[in-house]
């Protein structure tokens, strides 16, 4: 495993969600069927679980908490001097690891898009989908309109091919839900696939 700075690995234990499949994943997964040692970046908090699912599946994993601190409204990454806040996705992203352009086989986003504001999405999804290689996917949720909270939900791998969340919270997201045709605009030379659940989510490969 690797990442930008010293990782702590959090245990994903608690009450929460069944473990369950994940359409999705298990499409990418057959696509990565011949990838012997496929490069992940973890976006969220470095849960016990996915790392230990990426890790026997022979995996390199960079970490790297963007999830936590957009779920506080990432505070420290908005210009506050003027009469309207500026979010500033420059400062945000420095958080990221020294990864090379195109050499990872996926990004599990989760919940990421969902908790920015939309000015931000442009930079942060093209860095995020400019680390990918040939093949390589974003895997992100994104809630539907009717989904009102759960800002603070916890995902995690619980197999290559299943999920599992913590409780849901009561936490409002943010910002308006992001359509599929949105999601397609932030990634014009990719290919978008989306899944459809029964728990008010979508999940959505971003392929390259």
């Amino acid at each position: 495993m690797a990442a930008g700075q010293q990782t702590h690995v959090k245990s994903a234990g608690g009450s929460g969600s069944a473990a369950n499949a994940s359409p999705a994943l298990e499409w990418f997964w057959d696509r990565l069927r011949d990838v012997r040692h496929p490069h992940f970046l973890d976006c969220g908090p470095a849960l016990q679980s996915t790392v230990q699912v990426l890790c026997q599946r022979g995996a390199k994993l960079y970490v790297a908490d963007l999830i936590s601190p957009s779920q506080d409204g990432a505070p420290s990454f908005w210009d506050r001097s003027k009469k309207t806040p500026v979010f500033l996705p420059d400062l945000f992203l420095q958080q990221l690891p020294d990864i090379a352009p195109g050499s990872l086989s996926g990004v599990l986003c989760w919940h990421l898009f969902d908790l920015l504001p939309r000015e931000a999405l442009p930079a942060v999804v093209g860095r995020l989908f400019g680390y990918l290689a040939p093949g390589g996917a974003l895997f992100c949720l994104l809630r539907e309109p009717y989904l009102a909270s759960g800002a603070e939900t916890a995902w995690w791998l619980t197999s290559p091919t299943a999920l599992a969340s913590s409780a849901e919270n009561k936490k409002p997201f943010p910002y308006p839900a992001l359509t599929n045709r949105e999601m397609e605009r932030l990634v014009p030379t990719g290919v978008v696939k989306t899944f459809l659940t029964r728990s008010g989510r979508r999940e959505v490969l971003a392929t390259k």
